[in-house]
């Protein structure tokens, strides 16, 4: 049996999805006239309450025109040290962009209002990068799935707004967090002025993710787009997996993430595993005694047929999803215990 728990990435289309991506009505998406991108981008836009969203290929992409349409050359972004835009980007936003990260030491890859406010650069010292953009992520990756706490995210709009920043959203896993807190898409839209949503992962999408945003914002997003590659003309057959999986994979989360704690209690119970992080929705992160070589773990469970991904820094990831199934569970528990 092979077990693949690197990401919530891995997942394939099911049945169901696949009959929707075929029978989607098609145009061409870069003269505006694909149907179902349209459907797709208006609905997340009054989901999330906001004038304008734009689909994109990946979630970097929807990230990088993002921190695009925020800043100029030569500015700097207020992010935490494990931040996606800033880990597993490429090296997106001083590319794309030429700015900077400024990294706060966070908890979980999560920061606070404070912390933000005592890093934004005197926008008259000329001789730091001009702070323009604060980027928070949710839920967080490196983490461990962690969920933000909403009220400390509106201390840090209120920073934003006192100092003239604008405020964007990584919510890859927003979906992971909507489902754990009770919270709703339009008030992470009343806060952020741009978010970024994916649908391949934890959703079930073979591809995609959304850009939401404010119209001064999003005005240019199109354009921004084009310039990095991501002007797509049918791709409707893509945005129909999107509709499909709003429709259908948003309230089973749930289970991933009792899976994902399951897991959790098995790897804490073991004398292998020296810590487990706390784990709130389907991202398991754990550290391995000193005795235990990381790779030699790793190549053991290969053969088993269970693939997880290495963090490094002593680190080991699983992370679940809607392709793991009840049976997938029950082998994979049997076998950590059996180490």
């Amino acid at each position: 049996m092979h077990i693949d728990l690197r990401s919530d990435t891995v997942t394939k289309p099911s049945g169901g999805m696949m009959k929707a991506m075929a029978s989607a009505p098609l145009g061409d998406d870069v003269y505006g006239e694909d149907p179902t991108v349209n459907a797709l981008e208006k609905r997340l836009a009054i989901m999330f309450n906001k004038p304008k969203a734009l689909f994109f290929p990946t979630g970097t992409m929807a990230n990088q025109a993002a921190i695009k349409l925020h800043t100029q050359p030569g500015e700097q972004v207020i992010c935490d040290q494990y931040a996606h835009i800033y880990n597993y980007e490429g090296g997106g936003a001083s590319f794309n962009s030429g700015v900077s990260c400024k990294l706060i030491d966070g908890h979980r890859g999560m920061i606070t209002a404070e912390q933000v406010t005592a890093v934004i650069n005197p926008p008259d010292f000329y001789h730091s990068p001009l702070t323009s953009l604060v980027a928070l992520e949710n839920t967080t990756n490196k983490g461990g799935g962690a969920c933000w706490d909403f009220k400390e995210i509106s201390k840090i709009r209120s920073v934003c707004d006192a100092h003239h920043l604008g405020l964007h959203l990584d919510g890859a896993r927003l979906w992971n967090a909507l489902e754990v807190t009770n919270e709703k898409p339009e008030q992470y839209g009343a806060i952020f002025d741009t978010i970024s949503v994916c649908l391949s992962k934890g959703l079930g999408c073979p591809i995609g993710s959304v850009l939401v945003g404010d119209e001064a914002l999003m005005e240019k997003a199109i354009r921004v787009r084009k310039m990095l590659g991501g002007g797509m003309r049918q791709v409707g057959v893509l945005a129909a997996a999107g509709l499909y999986a709003l429709d259908h994979n948003r309230e089973r989360l749930s289970e991933d993430h009792a899976k994902a704690k399951a897991i959790g209690q098995v790897l804490k119970s073991t004398s292998y595993v020296a810590k487990v992080q706390p784990i709130e929705t389907n991202i398991v992160i754990f550290e391995l005694d000193s005795t235990v070589d990381s790779a030699y773990f790793i190549d053991s469970l290969q053969s088993k047929g269970i693939l997880l991904s290495n963090m490094g820094s002593g680190k080991l990831r699983m992370v679940t999803h809607m392709d793991y199934t009840d049976q997938m569970h029950e082998k994979l528990l049997e076998i950590l215990i059996s180490i």
